[in-house]
């Protein structure tokens, strides 16, 4: 069962992919309010307001009853003080001048949280045990939410990339030896699409982790960047294999797909 459209939603940090998924709202005929630290002119169905989540200041423009919130901030820092200002206090001053929980809230946290580094596959039933602060603010914040807002629903994103959002063509491009490390990544305009999918779904679970259909290791990925920049191949770190598998089953399995399924996609798109 799918949610009715109509809704007043807002976007709390619509920058990338608060940006994408406030305006994809509006033109599918929902009432987007959008908060960033400037304002921008409004457009057809999407009020833009200039806001300070950490301060607080200009919440008190928004509306009282929203039909749903999404909260997709990005820290200025990477700094355990500032993700604790904001996916823990800010996100909880913005619940609180509200009134009272909208009927769907979404959380966009991260991946990071799952501390597995040896290759093996996480999804949903793996128990978070992050080994650096941004993994254990996020944990806390998204305990701390399912504690305060009935019903709030986690979204874990991989490695974000897509216009703009280059670091592994950089990579790409240093002579440095690549490691055989799995790595994880998710396109943009995905992660804005699994959150628009989320408004939509009628029952769904407290927490999914969003990812591409492949991941792969950084060895491999880097070769076929060069390849295709027609640069040489690098050489592979000897050393044992790390990082993690991301497995997306259970979004796919609520109907969501990705648009961009794997790497070569995704950056074939991006490369001239």
């Amino acid at each position: 069962m799918l949610v009715a459209k109509g809704r007043t939603i807002i976007v709390a940090g619509a920058g990338d992919v608060g940006g994408r998924l406030a305006r994809a709202r509006a033109m599918g005929g929902d009432e987007v309010v959008a908060l960033r630290r400037s304002r921008v002119e409004d457009e057809p169905g999407l009020r833009w307001i200039g806001a300070d989540l950490l301060s607080g200041s200009g919440l008190q423009q928004l509306p009282r009853r929203p039909d749903a919130v999404v909260f997709c901030a990005s820290p200025d820092q990477r700094s355990e003080t500032a993700y604790r200002s904001l996916f823990i206090g800010a996100q909880q001053r913005l619940a609180d001048v509200l009134d009272g929980p909208p009927a769907r809230w979404l959380f966009v946290s991260s991946t990071a949280v799952h501390g597995e580094d040896r290759g093996a596959w996480v999804d949903e039933a793996c128990v978070a045990e992050p080994q650096a602060f941004n993994g254990r603010v996020l944990i806390e914040a998204e305990r701390r939410l399912a504690a305060s807002v009935p019903g709030a629903v986690v979204l874990r994103p991989s490695g974000i990339y897509g216009p703009g959002r280059d670091y592994l063509l950089r990579r790409a491009r240093r002579e440095e030896p690549a490691r055989p490390r799995w790595t994880n990544r998710v396109h943009v305009e995905d992660v804005a699409s699994a959150l628009s999918h989320l408004l939509d779904l009628g029952d769904p679970q407290p927490l999914y982790l969003c990812n591409d259909d492949m991941p792969a290791r950084e060895d491999e990925v880097l070769a076929w960047l060069r390849e295709r920049m027609g640069l040489d191949a690098l050489a592979t770190e000897e050393e044992p294999e790390s990082g993690r598998r991301v497995s997306n089953a259970r979004l796919r399995g609520s109907g969501w797909a990705p648009r961009w399924p794997d790497y070569r996609s995704g950056y074939g798109a991006l490369l001239p």
